[in-house]
């Protein structure tokens, strides 16, 4: 039975510690730019979190994740627009790219964990940003049109203007992260069996 609770502790310090990490990460993230581009650094504890305790860890992370873009004024400018669009766009974004990080590190783990960690890694900003973009013409259609430059289509300014570069660029950031992440899961899986 102690054994038992210890794994229950270590299971709870581990996640409340990616919390942590995921909150801070996502408060300071737009502190951490290049150019015009900005890296969702929190994305990184997502994908470890979904790694180390599964799909269920992955969608608490992911939620965290929504929650602080929510409060920390990152979503501001669609909020003036709709509220409850915001709130399902981002929320939505978050559970979806923390459950397919668990997702795709659990099919892929017993083939290749390397393989696996890094596909988990770079499936969290495509799905993130894939469900933006699906937000983004379900609720913000209009205000947009409105953001678009004089003379360019609305789909165009989403891909290139408003997601396409900084997509690339954090899908580049977290692929190169994504080694740091395969070291820490190898470092965490030599614990446990040891």
């Amino acid at each position: 039975m102690a054994t038992q609770n210890g794994k229950r502790i270590l299971w709870l310090t581990q996640l409340a510690l990616l919390t942590a990490i995921t909150i801070i990460l996502q408060m300071f993230s737009g502190y951490v730019r290049f150019g015009p581009f900005q890296i969702a650094l929190a994305l990184i504890p997502i994908v470890l979190g979904a790694a180390i305790h599964g799909i269920g860890a992955g969608v608490w992370l992911g939620a965290v994740f929504g929650l602080v873009v929510l409060l920390n004024g990152d979503a501001a400018p669609f909020y003036a627009f709709t509220v409850p669009g915001t709130i399902v766009t981002v929320m939505v974004k978050g559970l979806c790219a923390g459950m397919a990080a668990g997702f795709v590190y659990r099919t892929l783990e017993a083939k290749n964990k390397t393989l696996a960690a890094l596909i988990s890694a770079a499936a969290v900003p495509v799905v993130n940003t894939g469900v933006f973009i699906l937000g983004c013409y379900l609720f913000f259609l209009p205000l947009l049109e409105t953001w678009a430059p004089a003379g360019q289509r609305v789909t165009a300014y989403i891909f290139l203007g408003l997601v396409g570069g900084n997509f690339l660029f954090e899908l580049a950031g977290i692929a190169l992260l994504s080694g740091v992440i395969v070291r820490i899961l190898g470092i965490w899986k030599d614990k446990r069996a040891g």
